[in-house]
C-alpha cells in the first residue's frame, strides 16, 4: 500500500512540475526580434530600421522578402509597394499600378514583380503607419536587397562584438512559384554564399507549410544554424498553399496538439499572433491564457509571438495610458510584454527592441 502511495505521489510530481515548466520558455534565452527592424522609429525594412534595431539590442533582425522581375530578393512586407515607397510620386510608373490576385485576395497597387532591382532603386521608403509615426523619415533610405542586408548586419555584429540574427520571412510562396519566381531554393543559395550566415543564427519563416516541409528536406542536419518557424494567422484562415491544393486545414487547427505535433516534424518553433496565447476579452482587455504554450512546449516548440507596438492603439485596454490611441505608450508595451513572457513564450517580435529589452531586464 505504501508502495502505491508512493508510485501516486511521485506521478503527481512529475505531472506538476511538467504544468509548471509549460509555463516557462523552453529557449535557453528569450530573444527580442526586431519586427521589420525598429519599425515604429524608422521605416520598415530600410537598413536604418535594422540599423536602429541592431543599436537598441535586438537579437535578431526580420527582412520579410519579394522578389523583383530580374529575380533579386528584396525586403518588403509586401510585394505591393505603395503603401511603403514614393513609387506613386514616379511619373514614369504611373503606368505600371494594377490589380493582381494575391493570396486569394484582389489587391491594387505597383507590385515588386514588375519591376527590376535597378527600378526599384530608384524609389524611397515611405512610413507605412503615418497617422501613428509621422512622415520624418521618408523619402531618405532605398529598398535594400537581401544580400544587402546580411553584409549589412556581418559589418554590424563585427561592430558590436556580438552575434546577430537574421530571421527572414518568405512571403507569397505559392504565388511566386506560380508566376516563375520562386523563393526558397534562392534563399538557401544566398545563406550559403554569405560567410556570416553559415554560422549566424538563422531562423527562416513563412505563414505557409509546403516551402518551410521543402526547406526542411533541402537542409537538412548541414545547416546547424538554421531553423525553421512556421507562422500561424488568423484562427479560422487556412495557409494559402493548403488553399490552393483543395485541403482544409486551418490555422486554428495547426494549434490543436495534433497540427503542432504535425508541425514539429518540419519546423523548430511556431509564431502566434500573441492574442493567439493571451485574447482580449469584450472589452478590450487581457483574458486568460490558452494553452498553445502548454501543447507547443509538449511537442519541443519554441513560441516566438508577434507583434508588441509601442501605441496605445495596438495594445490591450489594461496597459493604456490617456484616451489618444496614437500615444507612444512604453510603460504600457513593457507591462504588455511581461504578461506573455509569464505565459511562457520564447522570442517576440517587436516593433522597438530597446522596449523589449527593458521588458526582460531583470527577468
Amino acid at each position: 500500500m505504501k508502495r502505491i502511495l508512493l508510485l501516486v505521489v511521485l506521478i503527481l510530481v512529475v505531472i506538476m512540475s511538467h504544468v509548471q515548466a509549460s509555463q516557462a520558455p523552453i529557449a535557453s534565452k528569450v530573444m527580442v526580434l526586431g519586427h521589420r527592424g525598429a519599425s515604429a522609429l524608422r521605416p520598415e525594412h530600410t537598413l536604418a530600421s535594422y540599423a536602429k534595431a541592431i543599436a537598441d539590442g535586438a537579437d535578431f533582425i526580420e527582412p520579410d522578402l519579394v522578389m523583383t522581375r530580374d529575380g533579386v530578393m528584396v525586403a518588403r512586407h509586401e510585394n505591393e509597394i505603395g503603401g511603403t515607397t514614393d513609387v506613386a510620386q514616379h511619373p514614369e510608373f504611373v503606368q505600371r499600378k494594377t490589380t493582381r490576385i494575391i493570396d486569394g485576395h484582389s489587391v491594387t497597387g505597383w507590385f515588386t514583380e514588375d519591376f527590376t532591382l535597378a527600378e526599384l532603386k530608384t524609389l524611397r521608403a515611405r512610413e507605412r503607419l503615418p497617422e501613428f509615426r509621422g512622415t520624418r523619415y521618408d523619402g531618405q533610405f532605398q529598398v535594400p536587397t537581401f544580400d544587402e542586408i546580411i553584409d549589412f548586419v556581418a559589418a554590424e555584429a563585427a561592430t558590436h562584438e556580438r552575434s546577430i540574427g537574421i530571421i527572414p520571412e518568405i512571403k507569397h510562396g505559392t504565388y511566386f512559384q506560380k508566376i516563375g519566381l520562386p523563393m526558397e531554393q534562392k534563399v538557401i543559395a544566398a545563406l550559403d554564399a554569405h560567410a556570416y550566415t553559415r554560422t549566424a543564427p538563422i531562423e527562416i519563416q513563412s505563414f505557409e507549410t509546403a516551402n518551410l516541409r521543402y526547406l526542411r528536406s533541402r537542409l537538412g542536419k548541414n545547416h546547424p544554424n538554421i531553423r525553421l518557424l512556421q507562422l500561424i494567422d488568423d484562427l479560422d484562415q487556412q495557409p494559402f498553399d493548403i488553399v490552393a491544393t483543395g485541403g482544409k486545414l486551418t490555422y486554428g487547427q495547426m494549434l490543436q496538439p495534433k497540427g503542432l505535433h504535425d508541425i514539429a516534424t518540419y519546423a523548430d518553433a511556431i509564431g502566434p499572433s500573441m492574442r493567439a496565447i493571451i485574447p482580449l476579452r469584450a472589452d478590450g482587455r487581457l483574458g486568460e491564457a490558452t494553452e498553445v504554450v502548454r501543447d507547443a512546449h509538449a511537442e519541443r516548440l519554441e513560441v516566438h509571438v508577434y507583434t508588441f507596438r509601442p501605441e496605445n492603439h495596438f495594445q490591450a485596454k489594461d496597459f493604456w495610458q490617456g484616451s489618444d490611441p496614437r500615444q507612444f505608450n512604453e510603460a504600457g508595451s513593457i507591462a504588455e510584454i511581461r504578461a506573455y513572457l509569464d505565459a511562457g513564450i520564447d522570442a517576440f517580435f517587436t516593433d522597438d527592441p530597446a522596449i523589449g529589452r527593458k521588458a526582460l531586464a531583470g527577468r
